[in-house]
């Protein structure tokens, strides 16, 4: 755990660099893969309502021993619940699935422009923040006319907006708004879902360094700056994901992957999702 760098975010909260992602991992399956990111040495998880495994992260915080303060948990609000009057009564219910007083971090799942007003739903997260029961808050998926919109109609920066970043997808333009602003980048999606593992720049980079390609691209996330939480429900791999502290690419490496971007998404467009279950 020594070795994870922290990033401080814009309000003093400290989140590791590096994290265990749970998207896509079965409800029943939650508990037990997370306790092995623990003994690997993990200590901040990503969840969210949507994924409906919020239980099991908290149940393997238990399971654990860990005390509660040495493990950073970030879930994020569901799409039905963005109108004001209904995001508090479903943030308690992400307190009670993760049996727990507070999440470090929570987040805005997605805008949905077309669906309503997120400026007013942010309003909410900033008194979920008051309360002390989120001790950050922050937005996912938000483009920089989003953010702008955001700031401009309320008080509280975001901490954080979580996006789509990989080799393929490097989102230049929403990582400088956010370093403008104060809001850290965390990236979801960061292998592109295997998608440039078997690029040939990234195969000949990872054989230079006598590394997998998952983890030269992991340790170009954190280079650059972003917070990055690879899912995996393999011991072997939650093990690797986190060996990226031990080496270190060159301009040359990092220059040779930022040049693959391609303006590939794996997920939706922000502009246009407005999904609500």
């Amino acid at each position: 755990m020594s070795t994870i760098p922290v990033i401080t975010l814009n309000n003093g909260v400290e989140i590791p660099q590096l994290g265990f992602g749970v998207f896509q991992i079965e409800p029943d399956k939650t508990a037990d893969a997370v306790v092995t990111a623990f003994d690997a040495g993990y200590r901040h998880i990503d969840t969210a309502q949507m994924y409906r495994n919020e239980a099991g992260v908290g149940e393997a915080i238990k399971r654990s021993g860990l005390p509660r303060d040495e493990v950073f948990v970030t879930s994020k609000l569901n799409n039905d619940s963005h109108d004001p009057e209904v995001a508090a009564a479903a943030f308690d219910r992400t307190l009670e699935a993760l049996d727990t007083d507070h999440v470090d971090l929570f987040l805005i799942h997605w805008p949905l422009p077309t669906v309503g007003d997120f400026v007013e739903t942010w309003h909410a997260m900033e008194e979920i923040y008051r309360s002390g029961r989120a001790k950050a808050i922050g937005v996912s998926n938000f483009q920089p006319h989003h953010l702008r919109r955001l700031i401009d109609g309320s008080t509280i920066v975001p901490a954080v907006n979580q996006i789509e970043v990989h080799p393929y997808l490097t989102q230049a333009e929403v990582r400088a708004f956010g370093t403008e602003h104060g809001i850290a980048t965390e990236a979801w999606s960061p292998i592109a879902q295997g998608k440039v593992l078997d690029d040939a720049t990234i195969v000949r980079i990872a054989e230079a360094h006598d590394r997998t390609p998952a983890q030269v691209t992991l340790r170009w996330h954190i280079q650059r700056g972003d917070i990055v939480f690879p899912k995996s429900v393999t011991k072997k791999r939650i093990r690797e994901n986190l060996a990226l502290f031990d080496f270190e690419l060159d301009g040359v490496d990092m220059a040779a992957i930022d040049g693959l971007n391609r303006d590939e998404r794996t997920g939706p467009n922000p502009d246009t999702f407005d999904y609500v279950p």
